[in-house]
């Protein structure tokens, strides 16, 4: 069969060859046409095959290619791999590890390795901690590597240590044998080759002492049967293992570009997807990846290594938020780009106007009415005016106090069981009730528009109930489990030791997941308020949702858990039980079904969590998964069904969405220097040295030039004090000699805040500008505008230079009061100058001199003359960034209001000093612009009008007139 295939395809071919010119030039032609189709493929198949090239890019802009690098085990223990210097030191300080645990006493062996392991935790948290923050705010390794010169090629005779060169370019190309050449690759990437080499000593010398410190605190507890022994080896061993899939599939997806915190010194053009690992759990290396340490203590039996895994655990924690979680929000979530219209005013604030209820402009501003602000979450928003909240604090402190003054008898034991079984029952299915109510009929709405009262009082008084029996029902469970605590006996120490931590950290869970949860839902979601309000918001999962639909189904009972781990009482196991199945009912018949009405096909089928498992499960077990899916659901789908046979399940809904806003108070680190006389100060005379400002003007009343005092109190001079507006940016000009140090600095202080004239006694905490660029590491030059620049001087001999700089922002004073700037010598603080003292002022808006009463009703004349006003104020506070200060009363604020605190409170003190209104920091927040602003300011003067003491309040105020001159 094959052969006379083969003879009629000869056939055909040599019927098509006598078809065509039999010419040699035809066939040499076809020939290279097949030869050429062969190499192009060839050529894809090997490019196909070939890793694709990345592409990196420095602060400057330069874009070059990024070599192919291995991890840091592969470099160190494959024999494969090339080896340089640093591979042997490294190797070699392992091996002297090794050394130790092996000749040292016993006696010795466990604080000295705990030490060691101390020691290099803390280099890893601390030291490469501090490396990386610098790094990321001031670029200072690279600046290091620019001032050393540890990359400058020696042909330019500019390098002073080539040695250095010769042996950093040796050891960098030895690990990188393909795609790097040393003298072309950025210096931004050669400084991260280098820190690298710093890390991979620190992390496997960290490593390798955790491990030998479990071997020597290693050993088989007394009385330890075979059964638990292979129990406590099996869990331990799993846990291990799974530490080290987690850490292999973190490199696979975050590579040794993030592995190595690259993106402190560069960033690269391609885009990574978060699979995997990174769908089980938050920050899976910081988080689950440190399983393995709780794996290692299990099997070394010993508290001792359990207790510095959880501290080294913890520090790991405060190393992602110190160092890690700020730098990710600055490179990959910037602030939004600021709104130039305030398009959604009207949608997102129409219930506003039925809650305050007031006349006039209020009435008139129905549509454009900014929100009422004030959490009930959080110690920071405690308030004692607030009965809600008097009411938690009051109950709570009568519960600890009957829970501390009643003796641990069995009758006071079950009366304080029960108790918190009620609350929890009340919690869970009482709220439930009414929750279920109001998403049918909106009963509890109905109920308050039954007496006139609005949804916004509605909302509140809903958000009163929750809040206080959320607070009620944890307090009683802590009280029943304070009752039922009993001091663990001498003879059970090792087993009360492991209850207690394990408890601890069942209830550190349950209180991360209530925080995470609060923080990606806020107020609105916490309370429930789309079982009140209408919301056409889109689901978004984010935070824990990103891994977990409803994470309190395990999570938000992990304490229960705990406490009853803890007590290891009967009682408690019951109830944490029966608040456990409670949560769940909650969820399934409360939460879902109310989900499912408001947002239908957009609720989300499977979380990471489940998404990850399912890829994982072999074909077979998937198919019997989803049998089982199958059935359960047409089991629930028939309960419910029967349950909820005549009830509906369409409701509309009544308004809108209330939005929720919080602010972040940050505080930032303030330069704390020393006193210090140079020792080069001789030949510098002071007289050479001058400064000279430059600022906004105030513009308004000034209270010391009215008839509110006599005018003869002031003192007459030729000179007046110069006032500049609160936040608006100084210019400073500066002479000095040609000679002076190039560390010199100028600061600005309270007048009243040094006592010298000739030494600075209190730090700058940051306000303070250099006059040279490039003398400070730790600071950017920033606010310089000119140095150095020669000045005609015809009256001295001596050369003068003269410089000018700007200070806005943070370098000022975000307070009323009178200032001097200082010129400082050589880095120290011995002051060669001081300028005039000068007064920063908020103007008071005078509504008699403007001709508006705005406490008397004046309608839109006076919220205009409050925007116009507040304007330039907002302006100044924001710094004048356009990104950030509107340029109208309409336009919002910019994304950066929301994320730094400090822009609130700047905005909050200046409202205070110019109408006497005290408003919250979130206040400014939830109004978003100058007009709402402007509208609260009007309303809260007219609230406040008949307790004013303006005369144009007519009878409503105690006095007539002015006061006499």
């Amino acid at each position: 069969m094959s052969s006379s295939a083969s003879d009629h395809s000869a056939a055909r071919l040599n019927s098509d060859v006598r078809q065509r010119h039999p010419t040699a030039s035809a066939a040499s032609e076809d020939l290279e046409d097949v030869l050429l189709l062969q190499r192009q493929q060839k050529e894809a198949d090997a490019a196909a095959s070939r890793p694709k090239k990345t592409y990196g890019k420095t602060p400057d802009g330069t874009v070059f290619v990024v070599p192919t690098t291995h991890d840091m085990v592969t470099q160190l223990l494959d024999p494969r791999e090339p080896k340089n210097l640093s591979d042997v030191a490294v190797l070699a300080i392992i091996a002297l590890h090794f050394l130790a645990a092996y000749y040292l006493p016993w006696g010795v062996k466990r604080p000295l390795f705990a030490a060691i392991f101390m020691l290099w935790r803390l280099a890893y948290n601390v030291g490469i901690g501090y490396l990386l923050t610098i790094q990321s705010k001031y670029k200072l390794l690279v600046t290091w590597a620019k001032r050393w010169k540890l990359f400058e090629n020696p042909a330019t005779g500019k390098n002073p240590r080539p040695w250095l060169y010769n042996l950093l370019k040796e050891e960098l190309e030895t690990k990188i044998p393909h795609d790097y050449k040393f003298e072309e690759a950025p210096i931004e990437y050669n400084t991260w080759l280098t820190f690298r080499r710093v890390v991979d000593l620190i992390l496997m010398c960290d490593f390798t002492s955790y491990c030998l410190f479990a071997i020597v605190c290693a050993h088989k507890p007394e009385g330890e049967g075979f059964f638990v022994g292979f129990a406590r080896w099996a869990v331990g061993i799993t846990l291990v293992g799974f530490n080290l899939w987690v850490k292999l599939d973190a490199h696979r997806v975050v590579k040794d570009y993030a592995w190595y915190w690259g993106d402190f010194f560069y960033l690269i053009e391609q885009e990574l997807t978060f699979d995997g690992v990174f769908e089980l759990a938050p920050h899976p290396m910081y988080s689950i990846g440190y399983a393995g340490y709780y794996g290692i203590s299990m099997m070394a039996a010993s508290y001792d290594v359990l207790f510095i895994s959880i501290i080294a655990h913890a520090a790991q924690f405060a190393f992602l938020v110190v160092v890690e979680n700020p730098h990710i929000e600055k490179t990959y979530n910037p602030p939004q780009p600021r709104v130039r219209s305030d398009l959604e005013a009207a949608s997102q604030l129409q219930e506003v106007a039925s809650e305050y209820s007031v006349p006039s402009t209020a009435a008139r501003h129905n549509d454009n009415s900014p929100q009422p602000v004030h959490n009930l979450i959080g110690l920071k928003n405690l308030d004692f005016f607030r009965i809600t909240d008097v009411a938690v604090v009051l109950l709570s402190a009568y519960l600890a106090v009957v829970t501390m003054v009643t003796p641990n008898t069995r009758f006071y034991q079950t009366l304080f069981v029960l108790h918190a079984l009620a609350w929890r029952v009340w919690y869970s299915f009482g709220l439930g009730v009414i929750l279920t109510k109001q998403s049918e009929e909106k009963m509890f709405t109905r109920h308050f528009l039954k007496y006139g009262e609005s949804l916004g009082e509605a909302w509140r008084q809903w958000k009163g109930i929750y809040h206080l029996s959320n607070c009620l029902c944890h307090a009683s469970f802590i009280a029943a489990c304070y009752k039922m605590y009993e001091f663990p006996a001498g003879g059970d120490n090792g087993w009360a030791l492991l209850k207690h931590v394990v408890g601890l950290g069942l209830i550190a869970l349950q209180v991360w997941t209530a925080t995470s949860i609060y923080e990606s839902l806020g107020e609105f979601g916490w309370f429930y308020g789309d079982f009140f309000f209408d919301s056409k918001r889109q689901l978004t999962y984010t935070s824990i949702y990103r891994f977990l639909n409803n994470p309190e189904r395990v999570f938000g009972t992990a304490g229960l858990w705990g406490a009853a781990l803890i007590t290891w009482s009967r009682a408690i196991f019951l109830m944490a039980l029966a608040g456990h199945f409670l949560t769940l009912a909650f969820l399934a018949y409360v939460e879902k079904p109310h989900m499912q009405k408001v947002y239908g096909r957009n609720l989300r089928d499977d979380a990471g969590v489940t998404k990850f498992i399912k890829r994982s499960l072999p074909p077979p077990v998937t198919e019997w998964q989803q049998s089982i899916d199958k059935v359960l659901d047409e089991t629930k789908h028939f309960i419910d069904e029967f349950v909820e046979a005549a009830r509906s399940r369409l409701a509309t809904g009544s308004s809108t969405i209330a939005k929720d806003t919080s602010s972040l108070f940050n505080k930032y680190p303030a330069r704390l220097t020393l006193s210090k006389i140079s020792a080069d100060l001789a030949g510098y005379d002071p007289k050479h040295y001058g400064l000279s400002l430059a600022g906004t003007p105030v513009v308004g009343t000034n209270e010391k030039a009215t008839g509110k005092e006599s005018p003869n109190a002031r003192v007459p001079k030729d000179v007046k004090t110069q006032s500049f507006e609160y936040g608006a940016p100084i210019r400073v000009k500066w002479t000095a000699p040609a000679k002076h140090s190039k560390k010199d600095w100028i600061g600005l202080y309270m007048v009243t805040d040094n006592r010298s004239r000739e030494v600075t006694e209190v730090p700058s905490l940051g306000r303070w500008v250099p006059t040279n660029p490039g003398e400070y590491d730790t600071t950017t030059d920033q606010g310089i505008l000119v140095w150095d620049q020669p000045v005609e001087n015809k009256s001295e001999d001596t050369d003068l230079v003269q410089g000018e700089m700007i200070f806005e922002g943070d370098k000022l004073w975000w307070t009323q009061g009178v200032f001097e700037f200082r010129y400082h010598h050589g880095g120290g603080h011995h002051v060669l100058s001081i300028s005039e003292p000068f007064e920063i002022q908020i103007p008071k808006f005078d509504d008699e001199h403007r001709g508006v009463d705005i406490s008397a009703g004046s309608g839109e004349v006076g919220e205009q003359a409050v925007e116009a006003a507040l304007l330039p104020v907002i302006r100044n506070c924001l710094d004048r960034d356009p990104d950030i200060a509107p340029s109208n009363p309409d336009e919002r604020f910019g994304g950066h209001v929301e994320r730094d605190g400090k822009y609130a409170r700047r905005v909050v003190y200046a409202i205070r000093h110019m109408f006497g209104i005290d408003f919250a920091p979130a206040v400014v927040l939830a109004d978003g612009n100058v007009r709402r602003l402007a509208w609260r300011i009007c309303h809260a003067k007219e609230v406040l009008a008949p307790f004013s003491m303006s005369h144009t309040n007519g009878r409503t105020t105690p006095v007539d007139s002015k006061f006499s001159e």
